[in-house]
């Protein structure tokens, strides 16, 4: 969407806090011993607290109100009673919703308790790539051009990036124009960013893999050369200037 009117940005704020804060607030709450499915309920009730509906139910009838993945998930990882958290796990929590019309998305990957497994340099990297990515943004530049900057970052750092999982416009529904912000130079793509547009920024910072595939739940994915992604993702409003970060509170940086 683009924001004409300070209702608009009212709205995308109000439902911004909402995914930021429980995003926020899940990852406070993750503790070993927990199940994914213990973890998304709790995210499920600060959701409600706030009058926000689950995006990907909304949307696509995703069984859980997050997508928590975990090692070896990549993404859209489905809460379950199965899935322990343990010391060390590489955790990505994605919390998106909608409020009163308005739609926000944002995400994190982090290490649960101590670094035992080794993640922090990738979830670093990841963490770093998307806030420069993000004030490099106003309107004007080619979405490609935050995508070649994207890859770059990654490749100094001898990571890789997930070409077919993307960024996207968002405001009155989960995903809207642009459809694809990738993580690399997608030369067919001559889409720039617009002035006062909503757009969910988001990494996928591999250690081996370039694509993600969808394993036999029709949900959770996984790298084609398997290894660990870290994401984050943030909800901006475009400017000419430096980007209005909508879900900052959610203190992935």
């Amino acid at each position: 969407m683009s924001i004409t009117k300070e209702a608009e940005l009212i709205g995308m704020q109000k439902a911004s806090e909402a995914v930021a804060y429980t995003l926020k607030a899940m990852r406070n709450y993750a503790q070993p011993g927990m199940t994914t499915k213990q973890l998304d309920d709790y995210g499920a009730s600060i959701l409600a607290d706030f009058g926000a509906k689950s995006a990907p139910y909304l949307t696509y009838k995703f069984p859980g109100w997050t997508c928590i993945s975990v090692n070896h998930a990549f993404c859209h990882g489905l809460p379950s009673d199965n899935t322990i958290l343990k010391e060390g796990d590489l955790v990505n929590i994605d919390v998106s919703a909608e409020l009163n019309g308005f739609w926000s998305d944002n995400g994190g990957s982090f290490v649960l308790g101590e670094d035992v497994n080794q993640h922090q340099k990738l979830i670093d990297a990841s963490k770093q790539i998307l806030q420069k990515a993000i004030y490099t943004i106003k309107g004007g530049v080619r979405v490609a051009d935050i995508g070649h900057l994207i890859e770059t970052e990654a490749k100094k750092r001898g990571y890789k990036v997930i070409k077919n999982l993307t960024g996207h416009g968002i405001g009155r529904s989960l995903h809207e124009e642009p459809r694809e912000i990738a993580n690399y130079r997608d030369r067919s793509n001559p889409t720039r960013f617009k002035k006062n547009s909503v757009v969910a920024i988001e990494t996928f910072i591999s250690t081996i893999s370039t694509y993600a595939e969808t394993q036999q739940d029709g949900w959770t994915m996984v790298g084609n050369k398997g290894g660990f992604m870290a994401q984050h993702e943030h909800t901006i409003v475009v400017t000419d200037g430096k980007p209005l970060v909508l879900t900052e509170m959610n203190e992935i940086w």
